[in-house]
């Protein structure tokens, strides 16, 4: 891939469809080097437009999110590209490869052409938390061996256990963050409901409800 400048957007467009359509093709040319910038450019305009179709979807179903998203998750997935670089360049530097870390940075950043279609998923319970898992274990199998030259089958395995992890733990945090939200709906409608109780029936609903809450919790 030729250095352009990195705030060309007809190159980040042309790079995303290229990621989605040609994933190996993609990583079989990637540039190895050329600095951080564009590479950089890439996850915010595609955080910016996850962020985008996440505050649509959240006046659609009743819970804006504020406009605020649109700036904070750009800034996060900027650290966190970071951060998962980092990660992944040493994985990459157990199993092998001897890139460095600007090398392992622009193989990560890449793979987050999944945001947007992890946000549009996102409507979909579970949906939008296994596919970008799978898929991003996908890329980072293809980066692994189209440009670190490492073991198909070995990468599968390292990746495909971290992909598995990562559904397993955030389908747990969802279900728990839906369980929490259930509840505290239900201690808005006792609250209420116990404005008309006498101090005994409301001491006998509350009772019922904590026994309740220690059930779903377990």
């Amino acid at each position: 891939m030729e250095n352009i400048s990195a705030f060309d957007i007809s190159k980040v467009i042309e790079d995303a469809k290229s990621i989605i359509t040609n994933p190996v093709g993609f990583y079989r040319n990637l540039s190895k080097t050329g600095g951080f910038v564009e590479p950089l450019i890439f996850v915010l305009i595609m955080a910016a437009i996850a962020a985008v179709i996440m505050l649509i979807f959240s006046f659609v179903g009743g819970r804006p999110v504020g406009i605020g998203i649109l700036i904070v998750m750009p800034i996060m997935m900027a650290i966190a590209s970071f951060i998962s670089a980092g990660i992944v360049f040493l994985i990459w530097k157990l199993m092998g490869s001897e890139n460095n870390y600007e090398t392992a940075y622009r193989c990560v950043v890449y793979s987050m052409v999944i945001l947007p279609i992890s946000a549009l998923l996102s409507i979909i319970p579970f949906l939008g938390l296994i596919v970008p898992a799978l898929w991003g274990a996908f890329l980072m199998i293809t980066a692994s061996t189209e440009v670190h030259g490492l073991d198909k089958q070995k990468a599968t395995i390292v990746f495909g256990i971290l992909a598995l992890l990562s559904v397993f733990i955030n389908m747990s945090a969802q279900r728990a963050a839906n369980n929490m939200e259930d509840q505290l709906g239900q201690i808005g409608e006792l609250t209420e409901s116990m404005k008309d109780m006498t101090p005994e029936e409301a001491g006998k609903a509350l009772g019922e409800f904590t026994r309740g809450f220690e059930e779903a919790t377990k």
